[in-house]
């Protein structure tokens, strides 16, 4: 989708459509009233008529409406006016582009950036559309037949966002920002729905040292034999079921002060997930493809902040490898021993995710970090405890909590913070090594997390479960591209805080 940011009189725009909202209770919005004016109030007479009631999301499109040169107009709801805010405007933009993607319109017009929203600047109302648009018009057809690739579905392929003059500056930065926020969520979803046979821990790899050529960062990948030197016991011992070799990738994003303390973003990059020995139900299985959304997140971040070549010192961890039931694979009830030395008693294959990332978080310790977020497909109970709502949020630091849990609520990707008090720990004794990898059905995200903390210990921490919000079942089946947006705004308030 082309964008492009201008300041015109709406009623003289000649485009395919135009877009302006409609407040319940027949309230018009600015740029309403003057399509209600150029049409001689048939805008008002189809309020009064009841052929549009204003509720946030509902759409009615005209046809060669009076007085305007656009050849279709799009009303769009926006629920009452008092209670227009983030989520509101986000919601009616989203709205607008489907109903747009469905008509014939190939360019269109939009006036929503012009509305009063509550606590948003014209900046990042732009920032909003820009990124809203293109994630509601997404589509993954990288796999498909060629002839689908050849002739995609028709949509909106320019669209104009009108703002007022003086609002110009600012919303083509807050273009440039939703540009590069939608790419990262973009290369997020399409890494997650890439089957398992396509997106391996070595196809991984390479999309990381491609990126990094692309936008001038230093990306290293350590294989099996440096692994085994580091002492990553963990990592590697659910790497064993599977011919595919694991990887282990560092990227370095360093484009703050050289004094500045790094951030580091850990993902979890498991391919594929039969459960290993403790096999998984045949039902559904092919969705644990999506079990390295962590590792795609982290990836698709770090595309966005490069593309906003954010002056911050961001380092990228993925350790990935596929879980499989191999003859060499781990077995319930073997030991391993961690890079940090603690030892783990394997009770349950398939809580594998904790035990790759606790090499990964003991390796980050050498950079020193301002603060380390792991982001993972971690837990079952996280979506039981939370849905699909809400990512769990899991910290040794409340400062850093509530740094993620607002940058969550800004971008419209929220989190919650979940307990992880000492008296969960016990659950994870073992009789026979330093802990067991799984504390029992009670508790189970918590139990993950509080694993996960005994190898954060030397830092401020924190833990993202997105198990609920990485990806969709059903008829919408696909990857979210999930947290992108909490985790890019996070680095961005740090930025702006730099």
């Amino acid at each position: 989708m082309e964008f492009s940011i201008k300041n015109v009189n709406a009623a003289a725009t000649q485009s395919d459509c135009l877009v302006v909202g409609v407040y319940e209770a027949k309230v018009l919005s600015e740029a309403a009233q003057e399509i209600d004016l150029a049409s001689k109030g048939m805008i008002s007479k189809l309020l009064a008529d009841g052929d549009m009631d204003g509720k946030l999301e509902a759409t009615l499109m005209l046809h060669h409406v009076p007085g305007l040169t656009s050849s279709r107009l799009l009303l769009v709801g926006l629920g009452k006016q008092a209670d227009f805010a983030e989520k509101q405007y986000a919601k009616a933009v989203r709205a607008s582009i489907k109903a747009l993607e469905k008509s014939g319109a190939s360019d269109a017009t939009t006036c929503l950036a012009q509305l009063p929203v509550k606590a948003l600047s014209a900046q990042r109302k732009v920032a909003y559309l820009s990124e809203a648009a293109l994630d509601a018009s997404y589509k993954f057809a990288a796999i498909k037949r060629k002839e689908e690739q050849a002739s995609p579905k028709k949509g909106i392929a320019k669209l104009t966002i009108n703002v007022a003059a003086s609002d110009v500056p600012a919303a083509e930065t807050g273009l440039a920002d939703g540009q590069a926020l939608a790419a990262g969520v973009s290369l997020a979803k399409d890494l997650g729905n890439l089957p398992p046979n396509v997106c391996t821990p070595s196809y991984l790899a390479e999309q990381a040292l491609a990126l990094g050529k692309t936008h001038q960062f230093n990306v290293e990948v350590l294989e099996r034999d440096a692994l085994k030197k580091l002492g990553m016991g963990s990592f590697l011992g659910v790497a064993q079921g599977s011919e595919e070799p694991p990887k282990f990738i560092i990227m370095q994003h360093l484009k703050g002060k050289k004094e500045q303390k790094p951030v580091v973003l850990v993902g979890k990059g498991i391919t594929f997930d039969t459960g290993g020995i403790s096999l998984k139900p045949g039902s559904e299985m092919d969705e644990m493809k999506y079990d390295m959304c962590g590792a795609a997140s982290v990836l698709g971040t770090f595309k966005a902040i490069a593309a906003m070549n954010l002056p911050l010192n961001v380092i990228g961890v993925i350790p990935t490898c596929e879980n499989m039931p191999d003859g060499r694979a781990t077995r319930p009830g073997d030991v391993l021993t961690s890079m940090s030395g603690l030892t783990i008693e394997v009770l349950n294959t398939d809580a594998e995710g904790r035990l790759i990332l606790c090499d990964a978080l003991t390796y980050v310790e050498r950079f020193e970090p301002s603060a380390v977020i792991d982001v993972a497909t971690l837990t079952g109970a996280c979506v039981i405890a939370l849905g699909h709502h809400a990512s769990g949020l899991f910290s040794n630091n409340d400062a850093l909590a509530a740094e993620l849990l607002q940058a969550g609520e800004v971008a419209l990707d929220r989190a919650w913070h979940m307990p992880m008090w000492e008296d969960y720990q016990s659950l994870l004794d073992s009789n026979f090594a330093d802990m067991a990898n799984i504390g029992g059905r009670a508790a189970g995200s918590i139990t993950a997390a509080c694993f996960l903390a005994r190898f954060a210990k030397k830092y401020d921490w924190a833990h993202l479960d997105v198990a609920g919000t990485a990806w969709k079942s059903g008829k919408e089946k696909g990857g979210t591209g999930r947290p992108v947006p909490l985790l890019t705004e996070f680095l961005v308030q740090r930025a702006n805080q730099a």
